[in-house]
């Protein structure tokens, strides 16, 4: 179950370039830069634990809280697909992420260092590289099924990161808001109302996003 997302006031801090650590530190292999790749074997799983260890005992020294982003930046269906995993097995992947963060949490968190668990979500393409653009709605479709694997998790919130375009942006969080919605009281919370004005602000981008030009 997930638990409220923290107020303002407390510092979170979070591991950072997992994908080039990894390789270059780690000498791992990571096809299509898939870091959930390795999950497929104790050994790769073992060794993204040690990836994220060091950030953790950096959090807990400082007594500051920490946010712990799964390592499934790469784990959408295009990218998947090139990796030969089916959807069913795509899925599990997403939860077994989430599975490995909450093992983690349940190691290093303490009074001082609270814990959250992130979905990370990727864009469909390329993260530097805008060529293929959908609509707000197609990608709202597209990112649903890692959304709705990690809402049958632990996971305590969905964080994009690397989106090139409006559009997608705008479809992943329509996606997640839909999976976590806001809590029924009379004042709904500051997140959930800052998620529904930039849903609600978004509108006039879903019937056909502005296109792209490159800078000469």
């Amino acid at each position: 179950m997930s638990r409220p997302l923290p107020t303002a006031g407390r510092l979170f801090l979070t591991d950072g370039g997992i994908e080039t650590t990894l390789i270059f530190h780690f000498g791992a292999e990571l096809p299509h830069f898939a870091a959930f790749h390795l999950l497929k074997n104790t050994a790769g799983r073992d060794m993204l634990a040690r990836y994220y260890q060091p950030y953790l005992t950096i959090a807990q020294n400082s007594c500051t809280g920490f946010i712990l982003e799964s390592p499934t930046w790469r784990a959408n269906p295009d990218w998947a697909k090139k990796l030969g995993y089916s959807k069913g097995a795509l899925t599990a992947a997403n939860k077994e992420a989430i599975e490995l963060m909450k093992e983690l949490r349940l190691d290093y968190e303490t009074r001082a260092t609270p814990i959250l668990i992130s979905g990370c979500v990727g864009p469909r393409g390329d993260g530097y590289d805008p060529s293929a653009l959908m609509t707000a709605d197609d990608a709202e479709a597209y990112h649903r099924q890692q959304i709705m694997a990690f809402s049958e998790t632990d996971a305590d919130m969905v964080t994009a990161i690397t989106m090139t375009n409006v559009p997608e942006a705008i479809g992943i969080a329509r996606a997640s808001l839909k999976r976590w919605p806001c809590p029924s009281r009379s004042k709904p919370t500051a997140d959930c109302r800052r998620a529904r004005r930039f849903v609600k602000r978004s509108m006039w981008w879903t019937k056909k996003p502005p296109a792209i030009r490159p800078i000469t």
